[in-house]
């Protein structure tokens, strides 16, 4: 059974935080936060970001209780002009990887200079489509976890540390 202690991801936030740093120092991006999960990740990676940049939130759903219905839909859209951005999309979890296939059509329309990924989680045994993921803080078995912003039915966002949930 799966368990991450806060420390552990704070750590792992920080490595990431500072490969970021160290990659997008002078060019002003936009970090793009997918809600609700990635809310605790995106506040505390931006408290690790030692240069100026813009944040904005999305919402898309594809999942429903704890299965994937293969379906995007999006809920809160982008905002604004990427012409020539670059832009940073933070997520909590990447597991199929179809809504962020998804949201990386989306956002070419809009013509940026560069699109990286930055996620907490990652279950590479999961993924049903091809994705270049810079910046990866931890990779995981297929668990259904909760908890650092992750949620079973809307519960357990506010969990500090990260859990298997169990079934039985």
């Amino acid at each position: 059974m799966l368990s991450i202690k806060e420390e552990v991801i704070l750590k792992e936030v920080d490595r990431v935080a500072n490969e970021i740093n160290r990659d997008f120092a002078g060019k002003d991006p936009l970090f793009i936060s997918l809600l609700n999960g990635s809310f605790m990740f995106t506040a505390d990676l931006m408290k690790r970001i030692n240069f100026s940049c813009e944040v904005q939130f999305v919402k898309f759903s594809s999942y429903e209780g704890t299965c994937s219905t293969g379906k995007v839909n999006e809920m809160i859209g982008l905002k604004g002009d990427l012409t020539g951005r670059s832009v940073v999309i933070v997520e909590d979890i990447i597991e199929s990887g179809i809504t962020m296939k998804y949201m990386l059509d989306s956002l070419k329309a809009k013509n940026p200079k560069e699109v990286q990924i930055c996620t907490l989680l990652m279950k590479p045994e999961m993924l049903k489509v091809d994705l270049d993921v810079k910046y990866v803080a931890m990779r995981i078995p297929n668990d259904f976890i909760v908890g650092y912003g992750l949620d079973y039915n809307g519960y357990g966002r506010n969990y500090k540390d990260i859990y298997s949930v169990v079934n039985g």
